[in-house]
């Protein structure tokens, strides 16, 4: 608890350190706190360039940040989350040190050059960086190195967005992938500890002034509905475009990778000429479309170009988050939908304002898949209870529809890419790359639905297992029954006990013989029986048995 604290600390003051850099670097570059508040005008440093010198920034950026990236730090190129998720998961939480300092310097030099990215990505990786540096430095165990990550992911996000609930969501959903009282009560420490930093610096206002929210029909519930489904489409979408530029850009670049941020200025700069608005993070920019401020063409045209400007700042080498870009391009959406919805319905849809940030929370789910992430930081942001019902359903859908669409998220699909599968071995790992199929016991004599709760008990007491399937009268199967759930049926509420065992089988998570069995330890872990059935991916039914003694034996075997 105490190293949550010191994390948390680190956290918040390296949150004030990145922001101020941030801050430093854009009125070094623009001229002004903020370019995206006064999109087009000059800058006051060259007034004789007038609004051309966004050709010139981002190719003076790129030659500041690349080769600083390319020599001390390659892990902080690009939006940094994907690299904190694949420390937790594959490398026992560690996280060069250096990490933290050249992410903070890339990440401030690429927005505050012009580049179209957001901050919560270098922050979560400096926060997670500088909890893997305390880890090492107090010898920490592995299972504590990771929650020591996650704290200072949670810290990074509390106090940059000032919003200590979404920090810990965010790290426990994203960072850790699970959720447990230690996990909570770690990263609650740090997030609240970041927190407070933050708003000693920051003041106690949230980082964006959003409009009221209120749902003023309840057939408004209809359109968020829809919205969120659109939503999920655009937040795929954008992930899509990010790694289809990012290859054009890997294709067509061939120098050296310390130019390549500077040489890919000159087409950044092209857009920054076109579409000023996309300089930095371009808070400004929201909070003006969720207001109402700008008509439905511009709006898809402003949605449009984040996509193209946040994917081309990442091609080329740059250094920061996607999920800011998420909330930017939810907002365009939103307010561009509530505008057309008004249009249609005005007295039905209500106020453009509640659809910008409801869009913003759906884009965000259907591309990260952090439904929890997503409803917590808009309510934060906005301090309105009335936002979560329709915020929920908005959300939900798209992170329905995203799973539908697509297996990956934003943060995954960067590492599938290279080769990575978070739930699998890691690479070069001497076990768990095996196929379930080839490790599996027999499959155990099946209950039927129908046979009686008693005759069950005794039927599981000789088979030796602790669980048995369960199949219907047509032979089809319906799940699993442990003796754990027989026994508390019969001796808790015998009276209300049901008649047969069918009634008690669960479905547990799907193995299947294809897969790799350091992804199947998922489900085995979380089975509630000595062992799970595997089954046949063509057809679905049990073709064998995974238990803890045949994973064990194949861990012995390969070791």
């Amino acid at each position: 608890m105490a190293l949550a604290v010191m994390v948390g600390a680190g956290a918040g003051a390296g949150s004030i350190v990145f922001r101020w850099c941030i801050t430093a670097f854009t009125h070094l570059f623009s001229g002004h706190a903020d370019y995206a508040a006064a999109p087009g005008t000059g800058n006051p440093h060259v007034p004789w360039l007038g609004p051309y010198f966004v050709l010139i920034v981002p190719v003076l950026g790129g030659l500041l940040y690349g080769p600083l990236v390319n020599r001390f730090a390659k892990e902080a190129r690009g939006h940094g989350v994907p690299e904190v998720m694949l420390a937790v998961a594959q490398r026992g939480g560690r996280i060069s040190p250096k990490v933290a300092v050249v992410k903070t310097l890339a990440s401030a030099l690429t927005i505050g050059s012009g580049g179209s990215v957001g901050r919560e990505g270098p922050i979560v990786q400096i926060g997670s960086a500088l909890g893997s540096t305390l880890g090492r430095m107090t010898r920490a165990t592995e299972h504590r190195m990771k929650l020591l990550v996650a704290c200072g992911a949670a810290g990074g996000i509390a106090a940059t967005f000032n919003a200590p609930l979404a920090g810990v969501f965010f790290a426990m959903e994203l960072i850790l992938g699970t959720f447990s009282a230690e996990a909570f009560g770690a990263t609650v420490l740090a997030s609240v500890t970041a927190s407070v930093i933050g708003r000693a610096a920051f003041g106690d206002a949230a980082f964006l002034e959003l409009p009221a929210f209120r749902v003023d029909h309840f057939a408004q519930y209809g359109l968020f509905a829809l919205l969120g489904v659109v939503a999920a489409v655009v937040g795929v979408g954008f992930a899509r475009v990010l790694y289809l530029i990012e290859d054009a850009c890997d294709w067509a670049w061939r120098g050296p990778e310390w130019l390549r941020p500077a040489v890919g200025g000159l087409a950044l700069g092209l857009v920054l000429l076109a579409l000023p608005e996309m300089y930095g993070v371009g808070y400004p920019v929201l909070e003006k479309a969720t207001a109402d401020g700008y008509a439905v063409g511009f709006l898809l045209l402003l949605l449009v170009g984040k996509m193209l400007a946040t994917s081309l700042t990442i091609g080329i080498g740059g250094s920061g988050g996607v999920f800011a870009p998420s909330l930017f391009i939810g907002a365009m959406l939103g307010a561009a939908y509530g505008t057309g919805v008004h249009h249609l319905l005005p007295g039905t849809a209500g106020s453009v304002g509640a659809y910008a940030l409801v869009g913003m929370g759906a884009v965000f789910a259907g591309a990260a898949r952090a439904p929890i992430t997503a409803v917590v930081i808009l309510f934060e942001l906005t301090g309105e209870y009335s936002i979560i019902l329709p915020l929920m359903l908005a959300i939900v859908l798209a992170t329905v529809t995203s799973r539908l669409l697509t297996r990956d998220t934003i943060y995954t699909l960067k590492l599938r890419r290279r080769g990575i599968d978070l739930e699998g071995a890691a690479p070069g790992a001497r076990i768990g790359a095996q196929q379930v199929g080839s490790v599996m016991d027999p499959l155990p004599s099946s209950l039927s639905a129908s046979t009686e709760l008693t005759d069950a008990a005794d039927l599981l007491g000789l088979s030796g297992y602790g669980a048995l399937p369960v199949v219907d009268d047509s032979g089809q199967y319906v799940g699993v029954v442990t003796a754990q759930a027989i026994a508390e049926a019969l001796t808790e509420q015998p009276d209300a006990a049901p008649a047969e065992v069918g009634r008690l089988a669960e479905m547990p998570a799907r193995v299947t013989t294809d897969q790799p069995l350091a992804q199947a330890l998922h489900a085995l872990l979380s089975a509630a029986g000595t062992g799970v059935p595997v089954l046949d991916p063509a057809h679905g039914s049990p073709v064998g048995w995974l238990s803890h003694q045949s994973a064990l034996r194949a861990v012995h075997t390969a070791g």
